[in-house]
């Protein structure tokens, strides 16, 4: 296992800044994702960790020892640094069959054959292609070469796993599969791992921790659940979750330790005690309240606390997305299962306000979180 430390990391392309004064620590034993639109540098941040690149700025330590200085020109051989690499491509021989190609590292090592033969076996069985043993890369599918490339890769039982979008070209069904197989292999092998993805599912559904990123800043860090239920910004709050949240502009007072907040689908007030640190204005203030679409419930009756009009339903089987006109707010409603409304039906809607986010319209960032029950709130 490895624990990595990047400290105080800057990397530019000529004059594009790419990584912006990065600082991260990827604890042993972690799977840790790093996430963000196209262009954030969540693929820097793995080749800098790699040796495929070189920083400007900073220090790298995996397990206490130094693996980059960057002030001192110091950057280690990428293949003294314990670790593998799976590409996005899966970069497989085609003219060597499965076997030699996850054997072909070990081949280097000049290790004894029967040592090569047991570890190879063991690395196909682990990723369940122990039967293609013999065929080709052009003999298989785009999921089973992407097997092939993951056992290449733990066959030499490195201490860092880095993953560069290993799933991106493969169809749904498969990335759900492979992501299974991922995690399953994550939690029988032990191995720190480091995964690189622009899928929010992927992330929230394979990671112990999750590191966010927009323009070569790292945002947040945090575990799936916390990031979801609490996005430190608008940015954040934004970019994960599908389908997105509901932000509605509203006016927030802080009296007596509790914040009155007053919008267009309801008036809430919040213990002061959920509040984060972020500095809080005096008087009233513009606030922006974020709402995930199934923290809303729909009632065809008026046992809601807030009138709406249906404004469009979009049924999609396992669940139904429902658009609300609450005064000049249009909210997102998801609702579990087949769900029949008719366009302007009249319906009431109840917000789960221990859940709801509370967030500085002028800064962008969190200052009432979610919380677990609403008995809480008071």
């Amino acid at each position: 296992m490895s624990r990595i430390e990047l400290k105080n990391i800057d990397k530019y392309y000529g004059g594009n800044h790419v990584l912006k004064n990065l600082n991260l620590t990827i604890e042993d034993g972690e799977f840790m994702t790093l996430l963000g639109p196209s262009g954030c540098g969540k693929t820097t941040t793995l080749r800098v960790l790699s040796g495929l690149e070189n920083p400007q700025h900073g220090v790298i330590l995996m397990d206490g020892t130094e693996v980059v200085n960057a002030d001192d020109l110091f950057f280690m051989a990428p293949s003294k640094r314990g670790l593998n690499l799976v590409f996005q491509s899966y970069a497989l021989w085609p003219h060597m069959t499965v076997f030699e190609n996850v054997a072909f590292g070990l081949s280097l090592k000049k290790l004894p054959k029967d040592e090569i033969k047991k570890r190879v076996q063991d690395a196909l069985n682990r990723m369940q292609i122990g039967e293609f043993v013999q065929r080709y890369p052009s003999e298989l599918s785009g999921g089973q070469q992407q097997r092939v490339a993951i056992a290449r890769a733990i066959v030499s039982e490195p201490k860092l796993l880095l993953l560069d979008e290993p799933l991106s070209n493969l169809d749904a069904k498969l990335r759900m599969d492979m992501r299974t197989e991922i995690k399953r292999l994550h939690k029988e092998l032990g191995t720190t791992v480091v995964y690189v993805t622009h899928d929010q599912t992927e992330a929230l559904t394979m990671s112990t921790r999750i590191a966010i990123f927009f323009n070569g800043i790292l945002e947040q860090v945090d575990t799936p659940i916390h990031i979801y239920t609490n996005p430190v910004s608008l940015k954040v709050a934004d970019f994960i979750g599908n389908p997105k949240t509901n932000f509605v502009e509203a006016k927030g007072e802080v009296k007596n330790g509790r914040m009155y907040v007053e919008s267009p689908i309801g008036n809430f007030d919040f213990n002061s005690k959920y509040f984060t640190d972020e500095e809080i204005p005096s008087g009233k203030f513009d606030v922006v309240l974020g709402v995930r679409p199934e923290q809303i419930v729909l009632h065809e009756d008026n046992s809601g606390h807030t009138e709406g009009h249906i404004y469009s339903v979009q049924p999609s089987g396992s669940e139904t997305l429902v658009q609300v006109k609450v005064n000049d707010e249009i909210l997102l409603v998801k609702e579990i299962g087949l769900k029949r409304y008719q366009d302007d039906q009249k319906v009431s809607l109840t917000v789960h306000t221990h859940l709801m986010t509370v967030y500085n319209k002028e800064t962008g960032r969190l200052i009432k979180y979610a919380i677990e029950t609403e008995e809480d709130l008071n």
